[in-house]
């Protein structure tokens, strides 16, 4: 059996999730970003007692790689790759980026002719984003921006573009384009299961020793 354990700590809420052949059979949450760390090792613990998995059973580790918080993204990554080494099992990394919009595609069956922009804060007026199409190709690459009324003027006469996520309101609040969609954020447990059952089927792994984080910027403490 395909056990594979998902861990998430990039954003506000984190979750560990096990997935089974590709379909998510159990998962627990934390709401408390600051409380990620002390949070992430019981709840993987808690979560392989109650479904009475054996950690030997575990055929992967798969981790959300950012961009993100600093240091949620570096407990998330320690405990992933902990696992991978001890276990001697493949070492899985998704972008954060691409699980949310992944999220936004399955909720948007019926009104798939539209972009996907997912937006992660980035502290003041910058953003973690990307643009996406519903067969998650990349529109517009990964990367950060500041936001101000002209973003994504080419992207948005072509096609309506639905914008979402953790930072979402700082471009609603300065964009007037009728071809631009808002809302909120979209659970990504499914999503996350799904794309990393697709990369384990196909082998396709991450090193262990040299991967890391996609920080997507310099890391910045506030005073």
């Amino acid at each position: 059996m395909g056990y594979i354990l998902h861990i998430d700590t990039a954003v506000e809420k984190a979750s560990v999730s096990i997935g089974l052949n590709g379909n998510c059979i159990a998962i627990i949450e934390n709401e408390n970003q600051k409380d990620h760390a002390s949070f992430l090792q019981p709840g993987i613990k808690k979560l392989l007692e109650k479904e009475a998995i054996n950690i030997k059973h575990l055929q992967a580790v798969s981790v959300a790689a950012g961009p993100g918080s600093y240091t949620g993204l570096r407990v998330g990554f320690a405990a992933a790759k902990g696992l991978s080494y001890t276990l001697n099992i493949p070492f899985i990394t998704v972008s954060s980026l691409l699980l949310m919009a992944k999220a936004a595609v399955e909720v948007s069956e019926n009104n798939l002719d539209m972009f996907f922009c997912p937006m992660i804060d980035a502290r003041r007026m910058e953003v973690f984003t990307a643009v996406y199409n519903s067969k998650l190709k990349e529109i517009l690459p990964a990367g950060t921006l500041i936001v101000n009324k002209d973003s994504f003027a080419d992207v948005l006469p072509t096609k309506k573009v639905l914008f979402f996520g953790n930072a979402v309101a700082k471009f609603k609040a300065v964009c007037t384009h009728p071809n631009a969609l808002f809302s909120g954020g979209y659970n990504t447990n499914t999503a996350m299961v799904t794309l990393s059952f697709a990369k384990f089927q196909s082998h396709l792994f991450t090193d262990l020793a040299y991967s890391e984080p996609l920080y997507g910027k310099e890391f910045y403490m506030g005073k």
